[in-house]
């Protein structure tokens, strides 16, 4: 099926639910089984069914097969957060004496949860260049375990070559994960590329109305008893309430993303052109240096990107941002509103540099007229240059 179709499908049977088009919300903890046997059996076929509150409702788990049909995966896993399936999904692979690949551009978090957590039990990461590509091959090492990517990095937007990447490692027997939060299970479809392990903060596009925190984890299915085994051992749940609110922004994924996508493009070639801006870095535009790649393995662009101003001081890059009217200062992202944040990402690169050669402004394009966020943008940089 098409994908607007599986978003319209997946994840509901009404005929089990006396005709209800949604999956209702199931609160519980304790599920009670009819015998000794049937409750000393419950867990034969594990992570299947329900049998604890803990490891989910009809609810959670409509959400759950929901988005591995979206994505082609053989089966999810819902957690409370992005980060929570992150470091699921990497404690899944590695442990002391292990050696693990991380791109450069990660989100921050992630970033954070391997130096402090990861390293101090004996972990070796290794951060690389996101644009390696076929070249990781390089740095794998007898104790390699996974290589962690995230294409585009949500900062500064490299996109990565991920079939060479996958290629590379499963010639070694090394698995390979993938924040897929900007590409979504609508456009990037992550295990025909390669992954292994594809990672979501449904906390942004998923959800999608700023109103529920959420992490999905897909697997193909090597590799699936492995992840959904380290969620239970970490004792994840997450509330059927948020599920089902996750199931309402699943509906309607495809048409916000393809409005949200034209809208960013729209916002990204304008923002091109003014003489205050250096750079614009968005995939989807043509002439952008990951353009090639997104157009092979994408299928379409979230309304996330970063322009570099002319070099500014903070008193001009603060006065643009504090100017704005319609768009929000605020750090997620995914949901109906635009935002505005000041991408400080020196701090956060070890293998490569950052040195765009001007202050580095991130925009979220919600689901506002663009032409009223081109106003507002306009108006900023007018108060920006009062500013100096």
């Amino acid at each position: 099926m098409n994908k607007d179709t599986i978003l319209a499908h997946a994840g509901r049977d009404p005929a089990r639910y006396q005709g209800m088009v949604n999956t209702p919300v199931f609160r519980t903890s304790t599920v009670l089984f009819p015998t000794l046997e049937d409750y000393e059996h419950r867990g034969d076929d594990r992570f299947s069914g329900v049998r604890y509150g803990r490891h989910g409702t009809p609810t959670t788990q409509a959400l759950e097969e929901a988005v591995a049909q979206l994505e082609d995966g053989h089966r999810a896993v819902a957690l409370p957060s992005g980060l929570a399936a992150i470091v699921c999904a990497l404690n899944a692979y590695v442990t002391a004496g292990d050696h693990l690949l991380v791109a450069d551009c990660v989100y921050s978090p992630t970033r954070h949860f391997c130096d402090a957590r990861l390293k101090p039990n004996g972990i070796e990461v290794e951060y690389y260049d996101p644009l390696v590509g076929a070249g990781i091959d390089r740095l794998f090492r007898p104790n390699t375990r996974a290589v962690f990517c995230e294409s585009p990095g949500s900062l500064t937007f490299e996109v990565q070559d991920i079939p060479a990447i996958a290629q590379a490692a499963r010639a070694r027997g090394i698995a390979v994960l993938a924040d897929d939060t900007w590409g979504t299970p609508y456009f990037f479809p992550a295990f025909a590329r390669g992954v292994d392990v594809s990672v979501h903060s449904a906390t942004k596009y998923i959800v999608g109305h700023a109103d529920a925190m959420m992490g999905l984890i897909v697997t193909n299915e090597k590799h699936w008893l492995r992840v959904r085994q380290t969620v239970a051992d970490h004792g994840y749940s997450v509330s059927p309430d948020d599920c089902y609110l996750a199931l309402r922004g699943f509906r309607t994924l495809g048409v916000r993303l393809k409005h949200q996508m034209q809208s960013a493009i729209k916002l990204a070639a304008w923002l091109k052109s003014r003489p205050e801006v250096k750079r614009v870095l968005y995939p989807a535009l043509e002439g952008d240096a990951g353009h090639a790649i997104w157009k092979r393995d994408f299928t379409g662009a979230a309304a996330l990107f970063s322009f570099v101003l002319q070099p500014a001081g903070e008193k001009q890059v603060s006065a643009f941002i504090n100017a704005l009217k319609l768009f929000g200062i605020g750090s997620s992202w995914g949901g109906y509103e635009s935002l505005a944040v000041l991408a400080r990402v020196e701090q956060h690169r070890t293998a490569t540099k950052w040195n765009p050669g001007g202050p580095t402004i991130r925009l979220h394009i919600g689901l506002e007229d663009p032409d009223d966020l081109i106003s507002d943008l306009d108006q900023a940089f007018a108060s920006a240059k009062s500013a100096t």
